[in-house]
């Protein structure tokens, strides 16, 4: 078979799975207790953002099986809604959703190596070679990057399968409780506070959708859709049972608005030895991530240079789309050596990134995708989804008005360009300019 269609059911649910399992979920749930007040309440946000992502990988798959090839949000919002649409999702994935996610992975993982093992070397370095080493893997073929991401998916989940085997069965006492009365929200406050947690969350959750930026490079179409639904089950489940622990097993004031909270956990279950343990499940687990990123990204990048807003040298060829590779491996960089801390952009990315998602999702209800009428049962997924996405966007806004102008500014600047690059390239009426 043609290397050009390198990637089986497995590939892609973990695909899906090492895109979903990424800093995000060893890093959110001190600041979510701190902003809810209890860990019951953490635990139901990771609950209803799972069952959001559940019902967005379903809508996708309905996407897919409708256009069934690479190109992710630029593809389905081109060809369903206007080109224009299509090009602000692919700005947006190249500025939010790839190249900052990547460099918040690898800084991540440059933390707890550093964490573990104490080296001389200056802020950053191990975090560029880890997507150097990544841009190379995936750069020299399509089969020997899926291959190895396999191999390193399977160590993660058994790592972290080891460590939740170890919370179960350890005899500890798990300390998990609420914040004393006067740091508690309730009412009103409450539902602002579970919104913006929710936000948070649902950047932990949005790599559901990584299946669809390789559709065109699936042995079957039907394996897309199957690998969206498989990959989000599985993480979700992974998910809910993971932060339980964080969040109950050592005391509240021990990981409250902290990012460690894995290892603070791990900590007060096994000591130091799982704490170790548990630092290097994370570090394969950010390496996986942002190797399975770089896998992804570029499709959508070859997709653009297809329709033309690109140059010609990002299309995809037999096997890797390589200058593409190239391209996102160095943005990534460049904004790792201009950040030392992405923790701020938390906020920002779970905003752009959820937001337009749900734009994408809204394409699944528009008469020329849906192959029958509205009001019917695979209607549902896609409701359910932007109901929950954007009641959580409107909480946050309230409770963070500020938080909506860079993601404003992100809108804007890629509708911008896009007119632009239209009106330079002169092309025909409703299409993408000429290549």
């Amino acid at each position: 078979m043609s290397d050009r269609r390198a990637f089986g059911l497995w590939t892609l649910t973990f695909l899906v799975v090492a895109n979903m399992i990424g800093a995000g979920v060893f890093t959110t749930s001190g600041f979510t207790l701190a902003s809810v007040g209890s860990p019951g309440w953490v635990v139901a946000a990771w609950v209803v953002g799972g069952f959001l992502a559940l019902m967005g990988a379903i809508s996708y798959g309905q996407l897919s099986r409708v256009m069934p090839e690479s190109g992710g949000e630029y593809l389905f919002l081109s060809q369903a809604l206007h080109p224009a649409a299509g090009f602000v999702g692919g700005w947006i994935s190249l500025i939010a959703g790839f190249t900052g996610a990547i460099a918040y992975a690898a800084i991540t993982l440059e933390k707890y190596v550093i964490h573990s093992v104490d080296l001389p070397l200056f802020d950053g370095s191990i975090a560029i070679v880890t997507v150097g080493v990544c841009g190379l893997l995936h750069g020299l073929g399509a089969r020997l990057g899926a291959g190895l991401q396999n191999v390193v998916v399977l160590l993660k989940l058994a790592l972290l399968g080891l460590f939740l085997f170890l919370a179960i069965t350890s005899d500890i006492d798990w300390q998990g409780a609420p914040l004393p009365a006067e740091q508690r929200p309730e009412g009103w406050a409450l539902a602002l506070a579970f919104g913006n947690s929710l936000v948070w969350i649902a950047l932990s959750y949005l790599g559901f959708n990584a299946a669809v930026y390789v559709a065109s490079e699936a042995k079957e179409v039907s394996d897309v859709p199957k690998a969206l639904l498989y990959g989000t089950v599985a993480v979700t489940l992974l998910y809910v049972l993971l932060n339980a622990v964080f969040v109950y097993a050592p005391a509240p004031t021990a990981i409250i608005g902290k990012p460690e909270v894995a290892a603070i956990a791990a900590e007060a279950i096994g000591g130091k030895p799982l704490s170790q343990l548990v630092s290097a499940t994370i570090v394969v687990a950010l390496f996986t991530s942002v190797m399975s990123m770089i896998m992804a990204a570029p499709r959508v990048y070859a997709k653009m240079a297809d329709d033309g807003f690109l140059h010609h040298s990002f299309r995809a060829q037999e096997s890797a789309p390589q200058t593409a590779i190239a391209l996102q491996s160095v943005l990534a960089i460049g904004m790792i050596l201009f950040y030392s801390r992405l923790e701020s952009l938390l906020g920002y990315l779970g905003l752009t990134l959820s937001l337009c998602a749900a734009l994408t999702v809204f394409c699944a209800l528009l008469p020329s995708v849906r192959p029958g009428p509205l009001f019917r049962l695979s209607s549902i997924p896609p409701v359910l989804y932007l109901i929950g996405t954007l009641v959580s966007a409107v909480l946050m806004s309230i409770n963070e008005p500020w938080a909506l102008v860079p993601v404003a500014i992100t809108f804007g600047v890629g509708g911008a360009a896009y007119w632009a690059i239209r009106s330079r390239s002169a092309p025909a009426a409703d299409g993408p300019p000429s290549a």
